[in-house]
């Protein structure tokens, strides 16, 4: 974790974390107002943030967009401060936001984005992934699943009996690539919205290791489900990631029923 500190241990860098948070999917030429610095030094920085997985970039059409990470800043609060794992939780909601400014960029670009590294296969991760036994051993509020593994199939999300997420499988391809639609039904306001899409990719780095990259995206503009899911992804990523290397469940217990 010594990137990571040492990626948050200068105000610059400080910064450009603040700006993501304040809106995700930003440009370098975005980035580079307000610090004072040359063109060179903001992307200088932006490498040391990208090398502490605190910030990951995709491309879309012409433009390189920048997207805060916040999963590693978990990790480190879930090894030291683990107690305080759901007040945390909660507030990483905020860290995720729609691309804003120009629209026809918005619908393009992906809004939300997370990447970890695991020390295990690919293989090995998929089989916890799509096992739902295993599911509320690392998915937020504990939720279990029901899913008919093939495209097209349904997979469903519960808290106790009630759906919290349903969906249909859009693409299976094992052990690297999993999509599905997700419609969440936990109150009416995100019960309204269309559904959105979310995509795991796994991918092997050498022989025992994987990088984890979770994309959520496809919202219809700023919808209460968008702004939602921020807070629960990087728990159940940090969940999983504990599940795969050590065989053993970071429990963090469900809220109980109103």
């Amino acid at each position: 974790m010594d990137d990571i500190f040492e990626a948050l241990a200068h105000p610059i860098r400080r910064a450009l974390l603040d700006a993501l948070r304040e809106k995700d999917g930003q440009r370098l030429a975005d980035l580079e107002r307000g610090h004072g610095i040359t063109r060179f030094g903001v992307m200088k920085h932006l490498r040391i943030l990208e090398a502490a997985h605190l910030v990951v970039t995709r491309k879309v059409g012409r433009e390189k967009l920048h997207y805060l990470n916040p999963v590693p800043i978990q990790q480190a609060a879930d090894r030291w401060i683990s107690r305080y794992a759901a007040p945390f939780a909660r507030t990483l909601n905020d860290l995720s936001r729609v691309v804003e400014g120009d629209r026809s960029m918005a619908d393009k670009a992906p809004k939300h984005v997370w990447e970890l590294f695991v020390r295990a296969t690919p293989a090995a991760i998929w089989a916890i992934l799509t096992d739902d036994a295993k599911t509320p051993l690392w998915q937020h509020f504990n939720m279990t699943s029901q899913t008919d593994w093939r495209p097209g199939g349904a997979i469903t999300f519960f808290a106790g009996d009630r759906p919290m997420i349903v969906g249909a499988i859009v693409a299976l391809e094992p052990p690297h690539r999993l999509v599905h639609s997700f419609s969440a039904q936990w109150s009416p306001d995100v019960a309204s919205d269309l559904p959105s899409r979310v995509t795991w990719e796994l991918v092997a780095i050498g022989d025992s290791a994987t990088k984890i990259v979770l994309t959520h995206d496809d919202f219809a503009g700023e919808t209460a489900t968008s702004k939602a899911v921020g807070g629960g992804w990087p728990e159940a990523l940090s969940r999983l990631k504990t599940l795969v290397e050590t065989g053993e469940p970071f429990i963090i217990p469900a809220p109980s029923a109103a």
